[in-house]
Formats: structure tokens, C-alpha cells, sequence
């Protein structure tokens, strides 16, 4: 059950896009949104660069400042026409901790929402999707940069390896799943298996009996890697939402994801939903 919602609204020059399809992800659950926005601290060298003048300093705080007030503002404003039950808040921080930062907030909400990184287009928001996949312990909906409507469930393709974090991101996504009008659990395998067993078959037994048809699906890339199996299989279906785990961990500041979860990251053209 989805009830409380957060999204990030710290990515620059996307936050219309990103708080309407949050707004459409709350009135599709019937659930509570709420906004962070980040103004945040600038950090400089203590070596080679001298004194930074204080002014500059102030320069720099005040823009960001105007930057989160601006996101919330908008924000509420989009909230309120869409009648929905919305709070706000805007958060000072350090540039380096937004990711932890936003994890940490995403603990206490059922489903955050945080915008895919751009690339060429670095921004101190870049670190909040893996961090919060990888640190939130919650589900994670991930939008494409090139996103341009609210989110739709006319297609849900269910990634299914048959891993932990494939079966948390299949329980995570069942009120999404219960909702679209078409569920297909997709296997990608890098050579064809001889057996008499379907493989992904039971997955789709489980499924069916949450009241679902799935239809599983195999798919087997020999000459590109998993990720883009995937996607080219979103495209060919027309999926408008990707359900998957995501793999990875951290060692200490260094984040470190699976090639898979990595290269739908970077590539994603419909939204994704994960789980770790």
C-alpha cells in the first residue's frame, strides 16, 4: 500500500515534469506528497585557491536559496490546483550529503521519487538516485530525464532473474502492478536453456494470484549486455514502466552498482521502478 510519497525537487530545471508525475503518482494511490528541496552550502579547497571572499560566498548560498524556494513554491502551487493532500519543505546541507540526506528522509515515506542524472548537465543533486536506491531501504521511482507526461500503466514489464532483490522490487511494485492494464515478467538470458521447466514461471503463478494475467516473456541477448536488452524490449512493447532490482552497495563514499542497474540508469527512457 502506497500512502505517503516523497519527491526530490533539487534537479535543476525539472521540476515541473517531475512534481506533475508525482502529482499523478498521488492521486493514483490516494496518498500524501511531499516535497524536499535542497539549498545547499557550497564546499572549496582549503589548498591552492587562497581566501574565497566572503561575498562571493553569500553570492552563491543566496542563489541556491532562491533556487529551493522557487522548486517549493512551484510545488505548492501545482499541489494545490490538483487538490491533493501536499506538504513542502526546503532543507540547508552541504553539497557532498544530499544523497544521504535524501536516503535518509526516504525512510519514512513508502515510495520516493527522484529524477534520472544528465548527462554533460552535472548538477549536486547527481548523487541522490543510488544513493536512495541504495541507502533508503525503500522502493525507488526513477524518472528519465526526457520524461514528458505523468506516469501511465498502460504496459508494466516486470524484470525477473529470480535474485532477492528482483522478488523485493516484484512485492515493492504490486500496487503499481495491480493497477496497469498489462503486466509482462521479462527474462533476458545470454544463451537459449534447454529444460523442461518455465523458467519465470512461478513468478507468474504468484502473480496471477494477486488477481494478475501475466504474460512472461525470454528474452535472450547474446551480442548486447542486459540493460540494453531491456530497454529495447521497453521499446518494442511499448512499456511505460519498468519494474526491476537494483543492484549495488556502498564502500564508504564510493558507490558501486551492478552493471544491469548501472546501464538502465544511464540509458532509461520510461520510468523505472527499483528496489534493493
Amino acid at each position: 500500500m502506497i500512502k505517503d510519497v516523497v519527491v526530490n525537487l533539487s534537479a535543476a530545471d525539472s521540476e515541473d515534469v517531475l512534481s506533475n508525475l508525482a502529482i499523478s503518482v498521488a492521486n493514483l494511490f490516494e496518498a500524501h506528497l511531499s516535497g524536499i528541496a535542497f539549498a545547499y552550502q557550497p564546499e572549496f579547497p582549503t589548498v591552492g585557491y587562497g581566501e574565497i571572499p566572503t561575498k562571493y560566498i553569500d553570492e552563491m548560498v543566496a542563489e541556491s536559496r532562491q533556487r529551493a524556494a522557487a522548486s517549493i513554491d512551484a510545488f505548492n502551487e501545482a499541489t494545490r490546483r490538483a487538490g491533493l493532500s501536499a506538504s513542502s519543505r526546503q532543507v540547508e546541507i552541504d553539497i557532498r550529503s544530499s544523497g544521504d540526506a535524501f536516503a535518509r528522509i526516504a525512510r519514512n515515506f513508502d515510495l520516493s521519487i527522484v529524477r534520472q542524472v544528465e548527462r554533460g548537465h552535472a548538477t549536486a543533486s547527481d548523487s541522490i538516485p543510488e544513493v536512495t536506491l541504495l541507502g533508503s531501504g525503500r522502493p525507488v521511482l526513477i524518472v528519465p530525464f526526457i520524461q514528458k507526461g505523468n506516469l501511465k500503466l498502460d504496459r508494466v514489464t516486470v524484470c525477473w532473474d529470480g535474485s532477492r532483490t528482483a522478488a523485493r522490487a516484484v512485492a515493492d511494485a504490486l500496487p503499481f502492478l495491480t493497477r496497469a492494464a498489462a503486466v509482462d515478467v521479462l527474462i533476458v538470458e545470454d544463451q537459449y536453456v534447454k529444460s523442461d521447466e518455465v523458467h519465470g514461471a512461478n513468478i507468474g503463478h504468484h502473480l496471477a494470484r494477486h488477481g494478475l494475467k501475466p504474460e512472461v516473456r525470454r528474452v535472450v541477448a547474446r551480442e548486447i549486455d542486459i540493460a540494453s536488452a531491456i530497454l529495447s524490449y521497453a521499446a518494442e512493447t511499448s512499456t511505460s514502466l519498468i519494474v526491476m532490482g537494483g543492484y549495488g552497495h556502498s564502500r564508504v563514499r564510493e558507490l558501486i552498482l551492478g552493471g544491469a542497474t548501472r546501464g538502465i540508469l544511464t540509458s532509461m527512457t520510461v520510468p523505472v521502478l527499483m528496489s534493493h
